[in-house]
């Protein structure tokens, strides 16, 4: 029978992932996986690497928040590694919404009994006097923002046509993944993961028309930069400077990122454990 390799990635900084990342590591290595990991942390019978010496894996288990679920796409997209994120104690949209028991963890992954969720990544490019001088990807959002304190002007063409000129803090493009982290901040909609399609919203604009846009996935985002200095952001982890002329390419990518569930989960029930929404009195069954 051959190995199986499994990724355990934990947040560093929380105890509490540690100690949860040490037990399932003695649990599969009982059960006979081969154990790697990408964290800054030294595990028994886990073997410390970097992405591009990883082997071909079955799953990757994610013991942290929405930062490390994150981090954890990154080393692993281009393998299509399925993420299971495990809640320890502050929801995300990105994990389990209850802490399953590490024993049921472990019961699923050997038994690959597991459900897989994909979802949509956008990817950039940038490209400056004709020529693309950087490029990557995002499962969240990608961002053109301000990087002094004075408001940047950027002007946003979709599918070819003009839009708008805003003098404004920055300018997001979210997947519906996204719609609830930087772009909810931003006065974005709520879109459900199922839903396909982009968020395009300013930041801050000064102007009357600064309302968010909800577009279609086939259409291709540029963001001119009018300004002396911009900065781009991939999901808060890949981060480019921009300067004037600068034209950011924005559409949805051929890939995704693949989540593992242990049962089917619902994005409303996400939303309201996320924000703690009043939901008493409710008469469903």
């Amino acid at each position: 029978m051959s190995v199986r390799n499994l990724l355990l990635v934990c947040n560093p900084s929380r105890q509490e992932a540690i100690e949860a990342t040490t037990a399932l590591a003695k649990d599969f290595s009982q059960a006979g996986f081969a154990l790697f990991t990408i964290s800054d942390v030294t595990i028994d019978k886990v073997t410390n690497c970097d992405v591009d010496s990883l082997p071909q894996l079955e799953v990757a288990i994610v013991l942290g928040g929405d930062g490390t679920m994150l981090r954890a796409a990154e080393a692993t997209r281009e393998q299509q590694i399925p993420l299971l994120g495990v809640n320890l104690g502050h929801v995300g949209f990105l994990a389990e919404v209850e802490k399953p028991p590490l024993a049921t963890i472990v019961s699923a992954i050997t038994d690959r009994a597991y459900i897989i969720d994909t979802r949509m990544v956008l990817q950039y490019a940038i490209k400056r006097d004709g020529a693309v001088v950087s490029q990557g990807w995002a499962l969240n959002e990608v961002t053109v923002e301000r990087e002094q304190s004075t408001m940047v002007e950027l002007f946003l063409e979709i599918d070819g046509r003009p839009i708008s000129r805003w003098g404004c803090d920055g300018l997001i493009c979210s997947t519906p993944t996204g719609s609830t982290a930087y772009a909810f901040s931003a006065g974005g909609p709520v879109v459900w993961p199922e839903v396909d399609a982009l968020v395009v919203l300013p930041i801050s604009a000064h102007a009357l028309f600064s309302r968010p846009l909800v577009i279609s996935p086939q259409s291709e985002i540029v963001v001119l930069v009018d300004s002396p200095a911009a900065v781009l952001s991939a999901d808060s982890l890949r981060k480019s400077q921009l300067r004037a002329g600068d034209r950011v390419h924005i559409t949805k990518d051929d890939h995704v990122v693949k989540l593992a569930h242990l049962a089917n989960t619902v994005f409303s029930d996400r939303l309201v454990a996320k924000f703690k929404l009043p939901v008493e009195g409710w008469r469903g069954e």
